[in-house]
């Protein structure tokens, strides 16, 4: 079974920095196609946020362009969150697009952290 398990959430001024980490753990874990933060704000639906391939090729939301950095080492997963904004409140979630030795790739999840920007 893989887990997500997401830290670095917390409450930050308008203009302050988070960073986000995740890490995948699972001794079965064959091979990680991607890594993406999605975030999902009171009454709004789950939106990505940023995400990097297994290349490193990345793509980031118009919104948090330039001021957000996804990065990757391993079964880990970052993301540091810089220029906060109060529209940036949201629970953040990590996922994994992940193919282990029983299962071909398929979507895993984090349990999500609450980032949440005061004005």
């Amino acid at each position: 079974q893989v887990q997500l398990r997401e830290s670095g959430g917390g409450l930050v001024q308008a203009g302050g920095s988070l960073r986000l980490s995740c890490v995948a753990s699972s001794a079965s874990i064959f091979r990680i196609d991607s890594m993406s933060w999605y975030r999902q704000a009171p009454g709004k639906q789950r939106e990505l946020v940023a995400a990097i391939g297994s290349t490193g090729s990345t793509n980031y939301a118009d919104s948090v362009k330039g001021r957000f950095t996804i990065s990757r080492a391993g079964d880990a997963v970052s993301l540091q969150m810089d220029s906060l904004k109060p529209e940036d409140t949201g629970v953040y979630y990590c996922n994994g697009m992940i193919q282990t030795a029983i299962y071909n790739a398929r979507d895993y999840w984090g349990q999500g952290t609450q980032v949440t920007v005061s004005s």
